[in-house]
C-alpha cells in the first residue's frame, strides 16, 4: 500500500507540474501579442521649441512682402556723357557733394575741339561776309534795271503827250495824217518797253530774293556748326545740369574717355521710388495702383505700386513702388528697403498665423493642440488665399482651436506627440 500511494502522488506531482509549465507558456505568449498590439507611445515635444497660434475670424489683411532698394526716378537722373573724345585734367567735385545746375564737375581737354571752334567762327564770319557782298552787288544791280526802266517810263510819257498834241493838230489840220501815225507808233513802242522793263524789275527781284535766301541757308549752317563746336567746347567744363547730389564719378584724372562715355551721375535724391524683388509666385495678384508700405529702416513711408516688370529673372518680379509721402531723413539711392504691398482685405474670414510649411490653395496636416495643451493631433487642414503672416483656414479647424506652426517635418510619421513645459 505504501508503494502504491508513493507511484500515484509521483505521477500527480508531475501532471501539475506540466500544467503549470503550460500554462506559464501561454501567459508569456499573451502577454507578448498583446505588447505587441500597443501603439509605440507618443513621442515628446518641449513646449518652447514650438510655434502656437490660435485660429482666429475676423478681417484679413492679404499682403505680399519683397525686398528691394531705393532707386533715383529716371526723368530726375542725369547721366553726362562725353560729347567728343576728351582727357580728363581736374576733378572739382567729388560724389555724394550737392550741386546746382551751373556746378562744375570736373574739366576737360581735347584740342582739336579748340581749333574747330575757331575754324567755324572764321567760316561763320566769312558766310556772312559773302552774304553782304553778294547784296550789294544785288542791290547795284537792281538800281541799274530800275534807272533803265525810269528812262524809257519818261520816253513813253513824252512820246504819249507828243501823240496826243499831235491829235489836236490833225483836227484842226496843221498835222498831217502820217506824223500822227509815227508819234502814237512811237508812243506804243516806249508803252511796250516800259511794260518790259517793269517785267525785269519784278523778275529782278524774285531772283534777288533767292539769291539772298541761299546766303542766308549758308549763313545758318555756318552758324548751327560754329554753336556745336562751341557747346562741344563748353562742355570741356562739365556741369551738373539739374540741382541734386553727385552720386558717381566713374572716371578719374588723366584718364582718356572716348565720346559717349559717362562721366558723372547726378540724382535729386527727395524723387525717389522703391524697386522691390517680389518671388513669383507671390507676384500674380499684384495690379498697379495698390497701396504699398517701405520700410527704410529709418521710418515707413506709404507708397503705390506704379510698375510692374513683365519678365521674370532668378525667381522673382521687380516692382515699382512710387513713394507717396517724403522719404525719411537718411533716404538715398540703393539703400537697402523692405516693402510690403496690399493687396486686398478679406472680411468675416477664418484665418491663422502662417505654417513654415504648406502653401496657399494646398492641404496640410497641421498639429491642433489638445485643451490642456498637454498633447497634440494631427488634423487635415485645407489652406485658402495667403498674405505675409496670415493665412485663410477653409475646412479642418474652427475659430479658437490651436496649432502648431513651426516646422514639424521630423514627425510626419507621427499623428500624435506630447507636449512637455
Amino acid at each position: 500500500m505504501d508503494i502504491v500511494r508513493d507511484a500515484s502522488f509521483k505521477k500527480k506531482k508531475r501532471r501539475n507540474q506540466i500544467v503549470i509549465t503550460v500554462a506559464a507558456v501561454l501567459a508569456v505568449l499573451g502577454i507578448t501579442l498583446g505588447v505587441s498590439k500597443l501603439k509605440p507611445a507618443a513621442p515628446s515635444v518641449e513646449w518652447g521649441t514650438i510655434w502656437p497660434d490660435t485660429v482666429k475670424r475676423g478681417s484679413m489683411m492679404r499682403q505680399v512682402r519683397g525686398l528691394g532698394s531705393l532707386v533715383p526716378i529716371p526723368e530726375d537722373v542725369r547721366l553726362i556723357p562725353a560729347e567728343t573724345d576728351v582727357r580728363v585734367e581736374r576733378v572739382l567735385v567729388l560724389p555724394g557733394t550737392p550741386v546746382k545746375p551751373d556746378t562744375i564737375i570736373m574739366e576737360l581737354s581735347n584740342p582739336q575741339v579748340q581749333q574747330e571752334a575757331i575754324a567755324a567762327d572764321l567760316e561763320l564770319k566769312s558766310a556772312e561776309a559773302e552774304y553782304h557782298n553778294t547784296k550789294a552787288k544785288i542791290d547795284s544791280d537792281l538800281l541799274n534795271l530800275k534807272a533803265e526802266a525810269a528812262t524809257v517810263e519818261a520816253d513813253y510819257d513824252n512820246a504819249k503827250r507828243d501823240s496826243d498834241a499831235n491829235k489836236e493838230l490833225v483836227k484842226i489840220g496843221v498835222l498831217s495824217d502820217s506824223a500822227l501815225k509815227t508819234s502814237l507808233a512811237k508812243s506804243r513802242e516806249l508803252a511796250t518797253r516800259h511794260q518790259i522793263e517793269q517785267d525785269r524789275i519784278a523778275e529782278t527781284s524774285k531772283a534777288v530774293e533767292t539769291q539772298l535766301e541761299v546766303q542766308k541757308a549758308n549763313i545758318d549752317q555756318k552758324r548751327a556748326m560754329a554753336d556745336l563746336k562751341h557747346r562741344q567746347l563748353d562742355a570741356l567744363k562739365v556741369r551738373a545740369g539739374i540741382s541734386g547730389v553727385l552720386q558717381e564719378l566713374p572716371v578719374q584724372v588723366g584718364q582718356r574717355a572716348p565720346q559717349g562715355t559717362i562721366l558723372a551721375k547726378v540724382v535729386q535724391p527727395d524723387h525717389l521710388k522703391a524697386e522691390l524683388k517680389i518671388p513669383e509666385t507671390q507676384a500674380k495678384d499684384i495690379v498697379i495702383g495698390q497701396q504699398a508700405e517701405i520700410d527704410t529702416h529709418n521710418g515707413i513711408v506709404a507708397g503705390q505700386v506704379s510698375r510692374i516688370d513683365p519678365a521674370v529673372q532668378n525667381g522673382t518680379v521687380t516692382v515699382d513702388v512710387k513713394l507717396t509721402e517724403p522719404p525719411p531723413k537718411g533716404a538715398r539711392p540703393d539703400l537697402s528697403v523692405d516693402g510690403t504691398i496690399t493687396l486686398e482685405k478679406l472680411d468675416n474670414v477664418l484665418y491663422v498665423g502662417r505654417p513654415a510649411f504648406g502653401q496657399e490653395k494646398q492641404t496640410v496636416g497641421m498639429f491642433k493642440i489638445d485643451p490642456d495643451e498637454k498633447g497634440a493631433t494631427r488634423v487635415p487642414v485645407e489652406l485658402g488665399r495667403s498674405s505675409v503672416n496670415t493665412i485663410e483656414v477653409l475646412r479642418g479647424l474652427k475659430e479658437g482651436d490651436k496649432v502648431i506652426l513651426s516646422d514639424m517635418s521630423r514627425w510626419d510619421n507621427q499623428d500624435r506627440i506630447r507636449l512637455e513645459r
